[in-house]
């Protein structure tokens, strides 16, 4: 291809034959897959327990439910992140309090959450930022301090570990998204992992309308009776993307060592570029690289990011992409929250230079030269030798 995106999904025959076996099968939701998905993902993790549902937002917003987060509780969470974080909270009533982040990884401040923690603080999101999984130690002390639950947003982090133990299992609630650009896919998709049975059967009931019982479970019993015991939503995934995602969990560990394999080819490459300096990697973890974020310096590049990016997206086709503008600085919760620039000094200071470059699974070397050697002529003016 010529035109380089940020991330891709790659889709084989065996994915296809998958698929075509689950549309001839009996059941294309609600079905035997669902289960088989949810028990070969919660055994990649090391999770007791996984629940797949419908994406990464509705993920979150049942993590929240799990959690207890209700009207009038607050729910702090990184600002540097897909508003999704944020707004799950708000779908259930409660204020999101947003946490700066540290200057080096851009993951969540324990320092500044600690600085926010009040009476109604109910849950703290842990967003790991590109990958990167963030201070987890620091987090739980805070949590077992004042009683709180920890909701890890891993949607960029699958096959991470911090301390040596995987992303999946490092929270109260861990959410993934199975969008086309993460790490594999189910064409849209969710999960959430967790070691509780009971708020795992919870949020299977909360994905299902708030009703105890499926189509399947009733025609196993040969009733038609159903109770709501809660108020739900329709955030069931189906057989089809479930056999999408059984599929594509079996190749994930290749792809994943692809992706640490660009990761590793990139550091090398802007190790000697002043204008260009990657996020920090901490060492005692290991990334998970979603993304590929960098920073373009202001003092050593002769161009700013908002220059480069036009630049590099029609001169070189590079699907560049910025992740994120920080969330308290969005009109919705600056209209509806209150909050405002300043909140947040470290993420709204990086929000002007960061820089998301191509990464997935899949992808060769000489694209990722490509994307080096673009990043060092616009840069600095001076071709690659």
């Amino acid at each position: 291809m010529s035109f380089i995106p940020y991330g891709r999904q790659e889709i084989d025959e065996d994915d296809i034959a998958a698929v075509i076996a689950a549309l001839k099968s009996d059941w294309l939701t609600t079905g035997p897959k669902v289960g088989e998905f949810e028990k070969a993902f919660a055994e990649f993790t090391g999770a007791k327990e996984a629940v797949a549902v419908s994406n990464g937002t509705a993920a979150l917003h049942c993590a929240m439910a799990g959690a207890g987060v209700g009207p009038g509780d607050e729910v702090i969470v990184s600002t540097m992140t897909f508003v999704a974080s944020a707004n799950a909270a708000v779908y259930m009533g409660a204020t999101p309090v947003f946490a700066d982040v540290t200057p080096d990884t851009l993951t969540i401040d324990p320092a500044d959450v600690a600085r926010k923690i009040t009476p109604k603080t109910k849950a703290i999101v842990a967003v790991d930022y590109c990958g990167q999984p963030c201070d987890y130690d620091a987090l739980w002390a805070l949590c077992e301090k004042h009683g709180l639950k920890l909701i890890s947003d891993a949607c960029h982090a699958v096959c991470g570990e911090y301390r040596g133990k995987p992303v999946g299992t490092l929270a109260d609630f861990s959410t993934f998204s199975l969008h086309p650009v993460k790490h594999f896919t189910t064409g849209e998709g969710g999960l959430i992992t967790t070691d509780d049975p009971e708020k795992a059967q919870l949020m299977r009931v909360f994905r299902n309308h708030g009703i105890t019982s499926d189509h399947r479970t009733r025609a196993a019993t040969g009733g038609f009776a159903y109770e709501q015991v809660m108020l739900g939503y329709n955030y069931r995934l189906t057989d089809i993307q479930s056999a999408l995602g059984l599929s594509q969990l079996k190749k994930l560990p290749q792809w994943q060592e692809r992706r640490w394999a660009i990761a590793k080819r990139y550091r090398e490459a802007f190790a000697d570029m002043n204008a260009v300096r990657p996020l920090a990697e901490v060492p005692h973890t290991k990334h998970g690289y979603h993304l590929f974020v960098v920073r373009i310096d202001p003092e050593g590049s002769r161009l700013t990011r908002d220059e480069l990016f036009p630049i590099l997206r029609s001169k070189h086709e590079l699907g560049i992409n910025v992740h994120y503008q920080p969330v308290h600085t969005q009109p919705f919760y600056q209209q509806t929250f209150g909050t405002k620039i300043g909140d947040c000094p470290v993420a709204e200071a990086a929000w002007p230079q960061i820089l998301t470059i191509p990464i997935w699974g899949n992808m060769t070397d000489a694209q990722a030269d490509r994307v080096i050697d673009a990043l060092r002529l616009e840069t600095s003016g001076r071709a690659a030798a």
